[in-house]
């Protein structure tokens, strides 16, 4: 695999081309689900989902911002090479120095700081029902412009930063997630069909770096596709850090999840990073299809380390990271589980657009009246 090849599989989430996005949305695709069915089990499912997860990990649900000072330093760039920048406008009519706010992206670092004005402590959290604005992604069937995530975030201890706790929270989501398949199952039977087979009871966990070595001449997109076929729902640990080859399994935010923290796998060998993503294949799409990233969050130490590897030391001086340098704010651990994403996947969905509203290029519009989708508008 060619340099370029690799570094054009580091690129921003969706399908690069609307032809590409035809050839994978299914033929004679019929929902299993009229449209106002759909509403009602997307809030069976998400109703399902906020009481289980707050059960489960201790949690209780909070407001979330919508708009941030961009001066804070707590909205989200998502990755680090700066492709994927926030909606930003001047808030605050006959202020004489305007507010500079972002629409935020995502609210990682907003929820650990939070964690702090809740005062939580060490086994208690916070969830968020967290709405979002990403205007550098490409539209296609499984990625818009709006994003919608239960962002969640919990107290640790330090004893608690390794592989071993991180497990045990993703199995207990895990829990949660299956949970609300069958819940969603039993209201509406007709979602359970040999066609598209349930989600399995547990998660296989692996490290990106095994993945690699299990497939090392394909493309990280690819040896994901290739390892669900053999388990169908996977934990990818340790995304972010260089691999093996040279290039990190995808590239990650600096100042969030820890990606450089050492680790040592089941078989003894040395690996890197506290962090990962819940992967599953779409039996509906024939694809890969992402719920959850998330993991155990970047102390002083660790933050210093991938700032730097990232070039972004300018970083230290914005509140946000002062605060995790001094140890003003707790160590965390947190993560985003895709709403729409997750609905579009327990209702045997072919397309975003059926269960979430936002824009879609006309083009893709037309692709899916063509493909039997409904897209809701």
């Amino acid at each position: 695999m060619s340099v370029m090849d690799k570094k054009a599989d580091l690129a921003g989430p969706g399908i690069s081309t609307y032809e590409e996005v035809e050839k994978i949305l299914p033929d004679n695709y019929e929902s299993l689900l009229t449209p106002m069915e759909t509403m009602e089990a997307v809030y069976a499912v998400k109703r399902y989902i906020e009481d289980n997860l707050c059960k489960e990990l201790n949690l209780t649900m909070v407001q979330v911002p919508l708009i941030v000072d961009i001066e804070s330093g707590v909205n989200d760039m998502l990755d680090r090479d700066g492709s994927r920048t926030p909606v930003e406008f001047p808030c605050g009519l006959g202020l004489e120095k305007p507010i500079t706010a972002q629409v935020v992206q995502a609210a990682t670092k907003w929820k650990r700081v939070a964690l702090k004005q809740f005062d939580c402590k060490v086994g208690e959290g916070i969830n968020t029902d967290m709405h979002a604005v990403r205007k550098d992604y490409v539209l296609d069937h499984d990625h818009s412009a709006y994003v919608d995530q239960w962002d969640w975030e919990r107290v640790i201890s330090r004893d608690q930063r390794n592989l071993d706790f991180l497990t045990e929270v993703v199995t207990k989501i895990w829990k949660v997630l299956k949970g609300a398949e069958l819940h969603a199952q039993e209201l509406f039977p007709q979602l359970v069909t040999d066609k598209y087979p349930s989600l399995p009871d547990e998660l296989t966990f692996l490290h990106a770096e095994e993945i690699l070595e299990m497939y090392p001449e394909l493309p990280r997109k690819a040896r994901e596709t290739q390892i669900l076929q053999d388990y169908p729902a996977v934990y990818i640990y340790g995304i972010g850090w260089p691999l093996a080859d040279g290039y990190p399994h995808e590239m990650r935010a600096a100042d969030y999840d820890d990606w450089v923290t050492e680790t040592t796998s089941k078989k003894g060998e040395p690996m890197h990073g506290l962090n990962g993503d819940i992967l599953v294949w779409n039996p509906v799409t024939r694809r890969r299809h992402e719920l959850t990233s998330m993991g155990i969050r970047v102390d002083a130490e660790s933050l210093k380390t991938q700032l730097e590897m990232s070039d972004l030391m300018h970083y230290m001086e914005f509140p946000y990271h002062q605060a995790i340098l001094n140890d003003e704010i707790p160590l965390s651990i947190g993560g985003g589980i895709g709403q729409s994403r997750t609905y579009m996947l327990l209702l045997k969905k072919a397309h975003l657009g059926e269960v979430s509203v936002t824009v879609w290029p006309q083009e893709l519009k037309d692709i899916c009246a063509k493909k039997n989708i409904f897209v809701l508008e």
